[in-house]
């Protein structure tokens, strides 16, 4: 376990950042090699993992739910010095989990291929996606445990194990996708399905290694089968958090569907060529989110703690920092965004799409990083209902222009990403108020005098972080 409320703030976010970002650079490197060796099937191949792709979305923001509610609980009890609270916590974070992969995996092959025929811009697409999305399905089963277990850890302040896993499984994933999807050394190609089978091998090794660390070396919170009884009241309290910030990658979820249906009418090529931007650009945003995923357990700590001028600077620095690298990512689009999309396909086409995409869409990258920031402040508050409003307030100003102008006869792709960038731009504007607003009700502006490490949280936020009722 690591004090977060102690310390020089900028330091405790960049040592934390690093390491989480080391380990989910090596973690998108699972869809950068899948893609690599895909690009070589064609184009139909490319779009059809792309599409696919993007049904872990909805995944991910069950996902989200367990990670961010264990995150903030568990972050809260270590500020309050609470070590049974949090193996507790953390013990049936992992019920739950188990729980949801199950549920994942029976709808997910129910209605996997349905998706794919609604998204497909042709019949080969789809199929190619459907067979990806079949092997790549227990990979998304096995993130429930994986996130869960890095969550635990994050909300103690330690990021190195996840990191060490995460590189270790991305190497063993390169190591099998060209086996397993051109059929090097073997003579048995499986296309798209070997991409999908080398991803869920490798979390499946990630989730074993993180099993024996806690087994073995995780002294604060720890495996308890005991503690595996399910307690709803833990279980209503962790959704209670999770539930909103799951919403968020939900709404993402369908915010991708829309641009997907208004891509399909321009054939497969199109698809392709936004599936391979949007991905560089996923890979792109992870240093920005590894700030934010740093953000949060230590606004945690400190807001349990009661040290709420830590909170309010924890979010300044947190916004300088992103936003500096955010600028750089920015940089380096209109720099090298044509070379970084020619690495993946030597298809015209595809390349125009993902080239244009990268160019216009790099424009709201400074505001997506104040919203990750923002965001993080939220899950560490352990209130997570204004990052929902902030990704609806998106989704809205998105999808509604969108519709309109895909209904015109002279409508173009890249009238998307202008409308994109305008829509991210207001929920940059709309977090900040947010944030600002629960500041306001929940950290009682002191003088530097009057804080000391002693000091509790008011009445009106209590550490347990609930929802604020209306007198709040």
């Amino acid at each position: 376990m690591k004090d977060l409320t102690a310390g020089p703030i900028a330091k405790n976010i960049l040592q934390m950042a690093v390491p989480i970002a080391a380990g989910m650079i090596f973690q998108t490197l699972y869809i950068l090699i899948d893609l690599y060796f895909v690009a070589g099937l064609g184009g139909a191949a490319i779009a059809g993992v792309g599409a696919a792709a993007n049904f872990m979305f909805l995944v991910f923001a069950l996902t989200q739910v367990l990670g961010v509610g264990t995150v903030a609980l568990i972050s809260q009890a270590v500020g309050r010095k609470d070590q049974a609270n949090a193996t507790l916590i953390f013990n049936q974070s992992l019920v739950l989990s188990a729980t949801w992969a199950a549920i994942t995996l029976v709808c997910g092959y129910a209605v996997g291929a349905s998706y794919m025929q609604a998204l497909g811009a042709d019949v080969a697409t789809a199929l190619a996606g459907t067979r990806y999305l079949y092997w790549f399905l227990p990979s998304l089963g096995l993130q429930f445990a994986l996130v869960v277990m890095s969550s635990a850890l994050r909300g103690t302040g330690i990021v190195q194990p996840a990191m060490i896993v995460q590189v270790l499984t991305v190497i063993l994933n390169a190591v099998l996708a060209p086996v397993l999807i051109a059929g090097w050394g073997t003579g048995h190609p499986m296309g798209v399905a070997g991409a999908g089978l080398a991803s869920s091998l490798a979390v499946a090794v990630g989730v074993v290694l993180m099993a024996m660390y806690f087994h073995r070396l995780e002294k604060y919170v720890a495996f308890d089968v005991g503690a595996w009884r399910p307690q709803l009241a833990i279980w209503s309290r962790l959704l209670r958090i999770g539930l909103p910030a799951g919403g968020e990658f939900a709404l993402m979820f369908m915010y991708l569907v829309v641009i997907y249906g208004r891509i399909r009418p321009f054939g497969p090529d199109a698809q392709a060529g936004f599936g391979i931007g949007q991905r560089l650009m996923q890979s792109l945003f992870l240093p920005v989110m590894a700030v934010a995923f740093a953000t949060a357990p230590i606004v945690g700590q400190n807001f349990a703690a009661g040290k709420f001028l830590r909170v309010r600077e924890t979010f300044l620095r947190a916004i300088l920092i992103g936003s500096c690298i955010m600028v750089a990512i920015t940089i380096f689009c209109h720099s090298a965004g044509a070379w970084a999309v020619r690495a993946f396909t030597a298809n015209p086409a595809v390349s125009s799409v993902g080239t244009q995409f990268l160019l216009v869409i790099s424009w709201n990258f400074l505001a997506t990083g104040i919203v990750f920031t923002c965001s993080a402040v939220f899950q560490g508050l352990g209130h997570t209902m204004p990052a929902v409003l902030s990704s609806a307030s998106r989704l809205v100003s998105f999808v509604v222009p969108a519709l309109w102008l895909a209904s015109s006869p002279q409508f173009q792709l890249v009238q998307l990403w202008y409308v994109s960038v305008a829509s991210v731009t207001l929920q940059a504007l709309f977090s900040l108020w947010l944030v600002r607003r629960e500041f306001r009700k929940r950290l009682p502006i002191v003088p530097p005098s009057a804080a000391s490490p002693a000091a509790s949280p008011p009445t009106a936020s209590p550490p347990t972080a609930s929802p604020p009722t209306a007198s709040q």
